[in-house]
């Protein structure tokens, strides 16, 4: 069998570690290891006893965050110091749910019409469930999945990105570190086809997957044939509009926030900047220099095939006609930063989400028009809203269809914030009181006295 998982360090090249692939055999054994814990799991630990471990995953996130921050660099070359951001982000929400499971899973009374006797909503585990996460945000991205499932009583087999098997393992041995029971979290380095056949095992219960739109889809359509539920949060072209400013360089600082973090490799990055005719060349001017002043010290893209695809995709945008305002050129991982004008919201190239340190900017001669082009897209994951105007920012957010939106700031991600979309950015919420009842038997009790 091809080995699939390996660490290849997209600053260099290197190949510096590599791990077998499961054998069918290992995927067998994960999946009963994982349906012989959820017994014991679900019903014979309390509550306590669970978000107890949390808070220990907690600490050892960031006891370990450093560490755990320069295997991510090795694997899709995060700087450090993002890195470790991310570690602790991710401590965060295993705290949060740790701190408020116990509100979010309580007995939900039910008003009878009749009102003979008493119903209510009891929220319960529903078995072992499959987790397959991206390579782009390696740790934060299993924390919202996992920390809620942990918490409610499921139990998790984990199939991480292939380009990130070291920090697939140093989880798994996390979680036992922080004496969770073997089977409660069981990491799988699979194959599509090994995880084609876990969803359609009767083992596992539900499948959360982070992802590409093209991925989701085959995940969605093998889910759905086996009658299995499903969260998908997929791909974004989410829309920064800008319709008014009364400080045009924070809102540039803004803008440049929303499109390199991560050096643009989020899928809930700004991509593509809608601004108000009055504004647009000013902006235009500011922001184009703003990035162009960043590419020094820009982190490569995860890989060399990443870095091709965003160059391919660039160029069919430049040639639907297109501005591309850049310096340099892609050097294996490394990509310039630039900014795309003049492109029209009704070319091919303007359907595609880029995703890297490029950005889209169109003028819009209107709220109305700037809507339009905002909500011209296949996706409807997040989305930015600038205004100084304050019941026009909500009369717009209104409008957006996209599953977040964020006025007059960036970065306003947190915990306790549902994370997800609509449209092909999939379906499903992450984090926050909705992140906990996804995979959950909201059972139904009445009792007639």
């Amino acid at each position: 069998m091809t080995n699939m998982y390996a660490v290849v360090d997209p600053a260099t090249g290197d190949v510096t570690a590599e791990y077998p692939t499961a054998t069918d055999a290992d995927i067998d054994a994960a999946l009963a290891s994982a349906t012989q814990t959820f017994q014991g799991w679900s019903k014979g630990s309390t509550l306590q006893d669970r978000v107890a471990l949390l808070r220990r995953v907690a600490e050892l996130h960031n006891e370990r965050a450093h560490e755990l921050a320069v295997i991510i660099n090795r694997e899709m070359g995060k700087p450090v110091e993002d890195a470790a951001g991310e570690v602790e982000f991710s401590a965060a929400i295993y705290d949060y749910y740790a701190a408020n499971a116990q509100k979010f899973l309580a007995d939900e009374p039910v008003d009878l019409l009749d009102g003979e006797g008493h119903a209510l909503i009891r929220r319960q585990a529903v078995g072992p469930l499959l987790g397959v996460m991206p390579w782009n945000y390696p740790y934060y991205q299993v924390a919202r999945f996992v920390a809620p499932n942990l918490a409610l009583g499921n139990t998790i087999v984990l199939k991480h990105a292939p380009q990130c098997p070291e920090s697939a393992a140093a989880l798994e041995k996390l979680f036992a570190d922080a004496g969770f029971p073997a089977g409660a979290y069981v990491n799988v380095y699979a194959t599509n086809e090994q995880v084609a056949d876990m969803i359609a095992d009767p083992r596992i219960q539900g499948v959360s997957f982070t992802g590409s739109e093209r991925a989701g889809a085959a995940i969605a359509e093998t889910a759905g044939r086996n009658l299995k539920k499903v969260v998908l949060e997929l791909g974004g072209s989410d829309p920064f509009i800008v319709l008014s400013t009364d400080d045009l360089d924070a809102t540039v600082e803004a803008a440049l926030g929303a499109r390199l973090e991560n050096s643009g490799q989020a899928c809930n990055a700004g991509k593509r900047f809608i601004v108000a005719d009055d504004v647009y060349e000013p902006f235009l001017e500011k922001f184009t220099k703003a990035i162009l002043e960043r590419a020094e010290g820009l982190a490569p893209l995860s890989s060399v095939a990443a870095a091709e695809r965003l160059d391919e995709q660039v160029q069919r945008a430049v040639a639907a006609g297109a501005k591309l305002t850049t310096e340099g050129t892609r050097d294996g991982a490394y990509f310039p930063p630039g900014v795309l004008s003049d492109l029209s919201p009704d070319s091919e190239a303007a359907r595609e989400e880029l995703f890297g340190p490029v950005a889209t900017v169109y003028r819009a001669s209107s709220e109305e028009e700037a809507i339009a082009i905002a909500n011209d897209t296949a996706f409807g994951l997040g989305s930015y809203v600038f205004t100084t105007d304050a019941e026009q920012a909500m009369r717009v957010a209104n409008q957006i269809e996209a599953g977040m939106v964020f006025v007059n700031g960036v970065g306003l991600d947190g915990v306790e914030l549902p994370f997800g979309g609509i449209k092909r950015s999939g379906f499903g919420r992450e984090l926050g009181r909705f992140g906990i009842d996804e995979f959950v038997n909201k059972k139904l009790i009445r009792v007639v006295n």
